[in-house]
């Protein structure tokens, strides 16, 4: 495998504050040679355009640009940021009405200046806008994807870090399916340096606790409702997160992450796009792994996915 030097073109739909702290996080990484700002509140997206450019100078070379959906003309990579924020209160899906007439808009007018680009969907409910944007796009198998549970699985993994004391990125644990309230935490696989979680003991002693374990998926999967409690809503983590897929694909990292994307049959699921850890490059989700999952973690996956389809086709 050959990894690639990135210096992509960027555009990014959508310049709320997931949009924006995107973009911030990736002038600083010096991935983009171009970043490309759009949004229906033009001049939202040339203040943050002007007030990203203006740090420039201190960083390596990006061009930071705001313009209409014509400006995304010669993309590798659009980041759909566009549509409502999640309320308190507010459950992912309880956004689908609203986001789904955005998306029917914006998703059209991006193929069609940008046909080659592939398409990262961070817009909430991200599964089912992922697929929306994938039937809209008409874009071929894994080039489009959605942020799915990599944050998730980032907070899964800090938790577990948490208690075991032992740092997260040591900690191979994926929440897969919905990133939401049908989340799955796969416990059968998760383990620390090739011993299953259910058996290891951390330095201090602390060990597997299915108490503690409950309230540590509880923590991440009620994690947004949380933050947005205090503070409105999500951003930087999700910036963050959208980054580290941004990057396995300009650079051809091939990066396993928790994205979502359609599914073709992976534990008897077809037509919704779920997370699971999937393969990231250049062509976008190139290979979605069906991990083995137990009785329990299986029919969950099944229920998740079941939610998701009968919420899409009660907006459709």
């Amino acid at each position: 495998m050959q990894v690639e030097g990135g210096k992509g073109r960027v555009g990014v739909v959508g310049t709320g504050m997931v949009g924006s702290s995107f973009a911030y996080a990736l002038m600083q990484s010096g991935l983009a040679s171009e970043i490309v700002l759009v949004d229906r509140d033009v001049g939202r997206a040339e203040g943050e355009a002007m007030d990203l450019s203006h740090g420039a100078a201190f960083l390596r070379p990006v061009r930071i640009t705001a313009g209409g959906f014509e400006s995304l003309a010669g993309c590798d990579l659009v980041v759909l940021c566009a549509g409502a924020n999640q309320r308190a209160g507010e459950t992912r899906l309880d956004l689908l009405q609203r986001n789904m007439v955005v998306f029917r808009e914006i998703v059209p007018k991006v193929v069609a200046v940008a046909p080659g680009a592939i398409l990262l969907v961070a817009t909430n409910p991200v599964d089912i806008l992922t697929q929306v944007t994938a039937d809209l796009s008409g874009a071929a198998p894994g080039r489009v994807l959605g942020s799915g549970t990599t944050l998730d699985t980032a907070r899964f993994r800090a938790y577990l870090g948490e208690w075991f004391e032992i740092d997260p990125r040591s900690v191979h644990a994926w929440i897969v399916a919905e990133h939401g309230d049908t989340a799955v935490p796969v416990w059968s696989r998760a383990n620390v340096a090739g011993v299953p979680l259910r058996d290891f003991v951390g330095p201090t002693g602390h060990a597997f606790d299915k108490r503690t374990m409950q309230a540590i998926f509880a923590r991440t999967r009620d994690a947004a409702y949380e933050i947005i409690k205090r503070k409105g809503s999500t951003y930087y983590a999700i910036g963050i997160a959208l980054l580290a897929v941004v990057e396995a694909v300009l650079r051809n990292q091939r990066t396993v992450l928790t994205v979502c994307s359609p599914l073709t049959g992976q534990h008897g699921i077809s037509g919704m796009a779920l997370s699971l850890p999937t393969i990231v490059g250049r062509g976008g989700a190139e290979e979605v792994i069906a991990i083995p999952l137990d009785a329990a973690e299986e029919a969950a996956f099944r229920r998740s996915a079941d939610v998701l389809k009968e919420r899409l086709a009660a907006v459709q």
